[in-house]
């Protein structure tokens, strides 16, 4: 993820009841703050991951045919509103990942309006238990069909996701897999490819030559980025290397190296074409590790329903995605949300009614179907 430095101009000239998926498709801004990684200064700071408080946050570990999953909830179901749900990257946790952003007042006015639900990939969480050895990780769409389970558990009747990295794979195979379940996705820095022989090679080296926090390291940053912010680095490298149980961390990361590519393709480009159904905003910083696979998914998506976020101020953009859904109204926008202007470019329109996934018929039989779509992982990176 890139760590973003430039000041924001966001530019609105359309009413805000104009802001439909269609206006919203291809949103650019510039640089102003990380995209989750640090938005704050603090956070250079190491000591700040973990500085914040959840006095209202409840912990859960959650049964699901895969294991026990580590949930932290605020609030209950607020009537047919969906809840929003984040998953993490690899090396981090929801705490690593998410604190600082959810903690903004900007984020504070949004998740008011929402029950918001942070979950941990297994045995990621700060003082998570060590797997025993021989413990056979969940595939990537195992991870994925975990996440009915705490749907089911809260009685959301369906959940926006926001995934970063591993995380953003995962919510978008829940939402292949699980549609009825998924009202929208915030995807960053998501990579929809698996891994080739080259890179099979390449990780396979790095992994005998590099330390776990070093090769995680490498996935979050760019190498311009690793060189130039030495300080940030140097924080993560240290919570990479002490919150997250490094056993645990290792077959997360091999798991998440041994992922297929994620069966989408764009409408009308080939028959019988699969695709994210949902609103999707997709999130990605310039020069990311990830910027390739960020556009490319972004070229197998509908374009009628995707957003493509270059940096920007992110909570600024999720405000009008979900506004653009039909949530958030113009009442609950910053004044400085409305005082600005923004310039829009699409592809194409679509009308203003709020999109549905799709029926809940489509994914009743999901779950029995995991256990012959699983990945094989490829990659044993040692320690």
């Amino acid at each position: 993820m890139k760590v973003l430095r430039h000041k924001i101009e966001l530019l609105t000239g359309l009413l805000l009841q104009e802001m439909t998926m269609a206006g919203l498709h291809e949103l650019r801004f510039t640089e102003e703050k990380p995209l989750l990684r640090g938005q704050d200064a603090e956070l250079e700071n190491s000591d700040v991951f973990l500085s914040i408080v959840d006095t209202d946050w409840k912990e859960h570990d959650i049964e699901t045919p895969y294991g026990l999953l580590h949930v932290v909830i605020r609030g209950s179901p607020k009537g047919n509103r969906p809840a929003i749900l984040t998953y993490h990257d690899v090396g981090l946790n929801h705490k690593l990942c998410f604190n600082t952003f959810f903690n903004y007042e900007d984020m504070q006015e949004i998740t008011k309006h929402f029950v918001v639900c942070h979950v941990d990939a297994p045995g990621q969480q700060a003082g998570a238990s060590q797997f025993p050895q021989g413990y056979q990780y969940p595939s990537m769409d195992q991870l994925a069909a975990m996440l009915p389970s705490v749907v089911q558990h809260f009685g959301f009747k369906y959940v926006i996701g926001i995934g970063v990295g591993a995380g953003a794979y995962v919510l978008a195979k829940f939402a292949l897999i699980f549609p009825d379940l998924v009202e929208g996705l915030v995807l960053m820095n998501i990579d929809p490819n698996g891994k080739g022989w080259i890179d099979w090679a390449a990780a396979k080296l790095s992994g005998l030559t590099s330390t776990l926090p070093d090769i995680v390291l490498s996935h979050l940053f760019s190498q311009e980025e690793l060189m130039n912010n030495t300080e940030l680095v140097q924080s993560y490298r240290q919570q990479i290397g002490s919150v997250v149980n490094q056993f645990n961390l290792q077959l997360f990361l091999n798991m998440y190296n041994g992922r297929r590519d994620l069966d989408i393709n764009r409408p009308g480009t080939v028959p019988n074409a699969k695709t994210l159904r949902c609103p999707v905003m997709l999130v990605v910083g310039d020069n990311a590790p990830a910027e390739e696979g960020v556009v490319e998914c972004n070229s197998k998506l509908d374009p009628t329903n995707t957003t493509f976020l270059k940096p920007g101020k992110l909570t600024e953009a999720f405000k009008y995605f979900l506004q653009g859904m039909g949530y958030m109204p113009s009442a609950s926008m910053t004044r400085l949300a409305r005082s600005r202007t923004a310039s829009l470019t699409s592809a194409s329109s679509v009308d203003g009614t709020r999109p549905r996934a799709c029926t809940h018929s489509e994914s009743t039989e999901a779950m029995g179907q995991i256990n012959h779509t699983m990945e094989t992982p490829e990659l044993d990176i040692a320690l």
